[in-house]
């Protein structure tokens, strides 16, 4: 049982949104989308939900997972959908073109195109004592009419019947395409809300079972009942109706009366069993009859549905629910079972090896039966699956408590679980604690030290005592960002806690040793950071012979001959080097300013020494890299040798 005014009442809300179904099966790979959906009804038979696409006159099927099964384009403007009682069948109001299209529940393909006399509508459908019934007309001159789909079109006889809502005692009977409601557990039954003209809270229940409908209730205009009608639907097993999702009214002796409410609304649907399901803010809120508590409430996300209708074996409800840039159909299982609070709270600190309490409460809006049991999880280093401890049962106020003793330290966590039972959903909850570790000892060897470039370079990590735990890791990232941290041993230390692992020292390198705890001992890192020098040379050309002068070997230039200096260093990026030059005086070096060179990717640089142009000049250079003024500062500074020139004759 279902209202299909809904989705229309709420057409402005979704006109600009898209309904997407995932397809599954035979259907196409692509989800179909939806701007304006309408009509949502389930067909329990095949076991689909269709819904039309009023904006772009689709209509599809979803299987009961909320994916895509059928779809069929081409019907302009869809209103309302229905289906037959026995299933095999789906109807469709098309006002654009005014007919009803009846289309295999199965396939979804046409069957049958019944034409409807009228210049408004049909509008709104519903599906009773084996007729189709719908309403059209303008705002001022609505009625209701019926489609027999025993009665062949080609026959002869029109198996459309125009002008049946009764209008004894309801003056001018229906003003507006009204909303319809049937009940497939009362065959015969429709309730009719207007909507349209100057009457919008009118309403009437009628008796169509003979085929010619009479009037079983009827209230008009006097917003004693409500504030204008936007959904309607026939309540399960009593003489109601329950208006906006909200208001019950009864209907008797021609009349309708106050019956109750639920708390506010905006639609609803009510299934075979009674249940209603409510569209509230952002939520569906499922309620039993009568009740003031609902039994269960789905979150619809941040906007709320636009349509719910149930399963007609009330095993779920089907909601329009926005995902994305559109609405998608959303099962809503187990709607009957009530979804308890469960609690845990651990201390958030403990040592290990000693008593701790663990408290919590149950609890739910339908009572819980006596003497729930609750079973309890802990989870630790020692037990990472889990570890079974002693159920737990709930006092008459729902509270409980347990101890235990953590064999391991680190995060341990209690998890309380509720299995459910026939009124109520399974509910878990856990918390965690902190629980103490000794601390381990860990270190590692070269903090600060210098090598040259190159140079292969043991690191040493020694592990103190641990309680199973014996593996390290040893983590290498040299400086630059151009060279990752990078894990270059795993493994368990030797028989005196110690693990080696080599480091080919070209840069700057921070070295890490990584220890990750057990039940006994806490986790601990250790860094270290070792130096590397640049690898740097010159050469020098364009002289005519070596010889020492002293004790020092000099390059011999004639006085106008200019040296040509190359150097080659470790190249990096932007990295120049520092060419420096002093020249003899009076027995000292007297240094000349420093000249900043580039170099290319093989790390060369060239520099050419203009000849002093006379004899008996003493010089000599080098070239130097300087951390953070050579450009980078991945290496330690490093000065080259020097190099003696002479000028002579």
């Amino acid at each position: 049982m279902r209202s299909t005014s809904a989705a229309t009442a709420l057409a402005v809300l979704v006109s600009s949104a898209a309904l997407s179904v995932a397809a599954a099966g035979t259907a196409a790979a692509a989800p179909a989308t939806v701007t304006s959906p309408v009509g949502l009804v389930v067909d329990h038979a095949l076991q689909r939900v269709f819904v039309g696409d009023q904006a772009n006159g689709r209509i599809l099927a979803a299987d009961y997972t909320g994916k895509l099964v059928g779809l069929n384009v081409g019907f302009g403007d869809v209103s309302d959908l229905a289906v037959s009682d026995d299933g095999a069948t789906v109807y469709a109001a098309l006002p654009a073109t005014h007919e009803i299209v009846a289309l295999d529940a199965t396939t979804l393909q046409v069957k049958t195109r019944y034409a409807v006399a009228t210049n408004a509508g049909p509008r709104h459908l519903a599906f009773s004592a084996g007729k189709v019934w719908f309403t059209y007309g303008d705002q001022w001159d609505g009625d209701l009419g019926s489609v027999d789909p025993s009665v062949d079109p080609a026959s002869g006889t029109d198996p459309v019947t125009l002008a049946q809502f009764p209008t004894e005692g309801t003056s001018v009977g229906l003003w507006g395409q009204a909303l319809l409601d049937t009940d497939p557990l009362r065959p015969g039954v429709l309730a009719i809300g207007q909507t349209g003209g100057g009457s919008t809270d009118s309403m009437a229940v009628v008796d169509v079972s003979s085929g010619a409908p009479q009037l079983t209730a009827w209230h008009f205009s006097d917003y004693t009942l409500n504030t204008g009608i936007r959904d309607i639907d026939l309540v399960a097993g009593s003489n109601q109706v329950l208006v906006n999702g909200t208001d019950r009214d009864a209907y008797a002796d021609g009349k309708f009366s106050k019956a109750g409410a639920y708390p506010a609304g905006q639609a609803a649907d009510v299934g075979r069993s009674g249940l209603i399901a409510q569209i509230t803010g952002t939520k569906v809120a499922v309620y039993r009859p009568n009740a003031a508590q609902p039994v269960r409430t789905f979150s619809t996300g941040t906007q709320p549905a636009a349509d719910v209708t149930w399963a007609p074996d009330s095993s779920r409800i089907f909601a329009l629910v926005q995902d994305g840039n559109g609405y998608t159909v959303k099962p809503l299982t187990q709607p009957a079972l009530n979804v308890p609070t469960l609690t845990v709270n651990a201390p958030a600190s403990a040592p290990r090896a000693k008593k701790l309490t663990v408290t919590g409460k149950i609890s739910a809006t339908v009572p819980l039966p006596a003497g729930v049991k609750l079973t309890v999880t802990r989870t630790d280093l020692e037990s990472p699956s889990g570890k079974a401890l002693p159920a737990v049962t709930a006092k008459a106020d729902g509270t409980y408590s347990f101890t235990d003793v953590p064999p391991a330290g680190g995060t341990v966590t209690y998890k309380v679980t509720y299995a459910g039972d026939a009124t109520h959903t399974g509910a878990s909850a856990s918390d965690k604690v902190a629980v103490s570790r000794a601390a381990v000892s860990l270190t590692l060897n070269n903090n600060g030290k210098i090598y040259n470039h190159g140079t292969d370079v043991k690191f040493t990590a020694r592990l103190g005592t641990t309680y199973k735990n014996r593996t390290v890791q040893i983590w290498s990232d040299p400086f630059g960002g151009d060279a990752p941290n990078r894990l270059i041993k795993t493994a368990k230390v030797d028989a005196h806690g110690n693990i080696g692992a080599w480091v080919d020292m070209t840069r700057d390198t921070t070295v890490t040793a990584v220890f990750a705890g057990d039940a006994g001992y806490a986790p601990k890192t250790v860094k270290v950071t070792a130096y590397a020098r640049v690898k740097v040379s010159m050469a020098v050309s364009k002289h005519y012979k070596t010889a020492k002068i002293g004790s020092t070997s000099y390059q011999w230039f004639h006085r106008n001959t200019d040296p040509l200096l190359t150097s080659t260093m470790s190249y990096y990026p932007g990295r120049q080097q520092r060419f420096d030059l002093q020249v003899s005086y009076r027995g000292s070096w007297v240094p000349a300013d420093p000249l900043w060179v580039g170099m290319a990717t093989n790390g060369k640089s060239l520099v050419t020494l203009e000849a002093p142009g006379e004899s008996g000049w003493k010089v000599r250079v080098r070239s130097a890299y300087i951390n953070g003024s050579s450009g980078d500062s991945v290496n330690s500074t490093t000065y080259g040798a020097w190099k003696y020139l002479y000028f002579s004759n």
